[in-house]
């Protein structure tokens, strides 16, 4: 991959949108350009969990200013990601379609659990390095998420459900503030953290940092208010939270510090924290500058110097599912291989379609730990529901697909969700698993393939096919499982005089 001197991130938030471009040097990411825009997404969401058309247009009119900011950067070079309005959101999809095609880059929806380790990512390189525990608080517009790590690795990663923006949407509809509301803002949020509390708790941490709009806010409100010299504690919050019962709401003109844009959503982010504080007994917690953003960058850079964090998920998950690796290395080289004949002279380092086909191969036997029979289906359980951190949602779903389409019958797919190019990536998979059916070292046949817009075809030395009849066999009902769906698999065999011809010409 061509080495990127400009990298940008694109984080979809449920509250605001932000841009943020860095200079890379040294394997440091150094700021150029951030652009922020208050979308409010989340604040969108109908009650039947749909994003308004309205709040849709204001989104695309955000990403159509950051799209002019990013012409000319390459694909390699930009990854946006969506988070908890577009997880929970049931027209994601055709909104994502449309946020594409506006902004000139893929859109991935993020798991919760991957939001935390990217947040805490941003957070570690934007602190002084330390060997001491810190766990760090992100009060996002629609969740929160929880991270206890120790330098650039984080160890314990939760995402809850509450946000800044779906607080003071659901306790302070109207922008009033009194005790009453604020009191059952506090009671919700202390009743999602009740799940968490005792596993953090034991796990333990040095220093509390929160980071992100809301905890640089209320750091900002406290200090102008003389509620704190630096960063926020617990009698701040609590001076402020009589401060705002006072006024009856988040006034910018009578509380000092507070910006109109972030008056909305004070009520509910200070909510939250004071529950923190209280359900994890904090006292004071610093604020840092990194955020999502900035861990997607990082994240970012380490994909393009071949530091992927998927490929260390791929590993692990390997290991824990005691996948045989030998064969695994076979099936994914003859995929490969297939794949390489399918689309002559295209760039294999920047292919994502490839990297999906080798990952897949590696990961297609992980439901053998859990049963033989229809282990393709368990593989695919798993792999569309573990935490698997690197992978946005989409991937970790095409993933599972290519992985449960590598065998049996192809009609369960038709409805899957598959495209053009996943179809390419199906049939080098299955190609491959039938022909390394007996599972050995043995020598690989010549094999010629070939593909057009009605399917695909296979050459096979006779004599190969004469000696192996049960793969024989298997290749035969394989031409059946694609004229089920409507597709044609051509399955050819070639004498050997035919076979050295070719080989001549190769």
């Amino acid at each position: 991959m061509a080495r990127q001197e400009t990298l940008a991130a694109v984080d979809l938030g449920s509250n605001s949108f932000h841009l943020e471009i860095g200079r890379v040097l040294e394997r440091q990411i150094y700021p150029l350009d951030a652009v922020r825009e208050v979308v409010r997404l989340g604040g969108g969401l109908t009650a039947e969990k749909r994003i308004d058309r309205a709040t849709q247009a204001a989104a695309l009119q955000a990403l159509a200013k950051f799209a002019e900011r990013l012409r000319g950067f390459p694909r390699q070079g930009v990854r946006a990601v969506g988070t908890n309005a577009l997880r929970v959101a049931k027209n994601a999809g055709q909104f994502l379609r449309e946020a594409r095609a506006v902004l000139g880059f893929p859109i991935e929806v993020i798991s919760g659990r991957e939001e935390a380790r990217l947040i805490y990512l941003g957070v570690a390189h934007a602190l002084p390095v330390s060997a001491r525990r810190r766990l760090v608080v992100d009060v996002g517009g629609g969740s929160t998420e929880f991270i206890i790590g120790t330098g650039l690795e984080p160890q314990l990663t939760e995402s809850l459900y509450m946000g800044c923006l779906s607080y003071s949407l659901r306790f302070f509809p109207d922008g009033k503030v009194d005790k009453p509301r604020m009191k059952a803002a506090e009671l919700a949020a202390r009743q999602e953290l009740a799940g968490i509390v005792h596993a953090y708790r034991a796990t333990g941490w040095e220093d509390a940092v929160g980071s992100s709009g809301t905890a640089r806010s209320l750091e900002s409100i406290l200090r102008e208010n003389g509620f704190a010299a630096e960063g926020l504690t617990r009698e701040g919050l609590e001076r402020l939270r009589a401060l705002l019962i006072k006024h009856e709401r988040a006034d910018p003109d009578r509380v000092a510090g507070l910006r109109a844009n972030r008056a909305p959503v004070l009520p509910g982010g200070l909510a939250i924290l004071t529950a923190v504080f209280d359900g994890l007994g904090i006292e004071a917690m610093k604020v840092s500058e990194g955020a999502l953003r900035h861990g997607v960058l990082y994240d970012l850079l380490g994909r393009v110097e071949h530091r992927d964090m998927r490929e260390v998920t791929v590993a692990q998950f390997m290991r824990r599912y005691h996948v045989d690796a030998p064969h695994a290395e076979r099936l994914k080289a003859l995929a490969l291989t297939v794949y390489d004949a399918l689309t002559p002279g295209a760039e294999r380092e920047e292919d994502a379609d490839r990297q999906m086909l080798e990952w897949a191969a590696r990961l297609a036997e992980i439901g053998l730990s859990i049963e033989h029979a229809q282990y393709h289906k368990h593989s695919a359980y798993v792999l569309s529901n573990a935490d698997m951190p690197g992978f946005s949602r989409m991937e970790q779903a095409r993933l599972a697909r290519l992985v449960l389409a590598h065998r049996g019958k192809l009609r369960k797919m038709q409805d899957a969700g598959l495209d053009g190019a996943d179809w390419k990536l199906v049939f080098a998979l299955r190609t491959a698993a039938l022909i390394l059916r007996s599972r050995s070292d043995a020598r690989l046949p010549f094999l010629r393939v070939a593909a057009d817009a009605g399917g695909f075809a296979i050459d096979l030395p006779q004599s190969w096919l004469d000696d192996n009849p049960l793969s024989a066999a298997a290749l035969e009902s394989e031409t059946d499982h694609w004229k089920s769906i409507g597709m044609k698999l051509a399955l050819s065999a070639l004498s050997d005089k035919k076979v050295s011809v070719l080989q001549q010409v190769r």
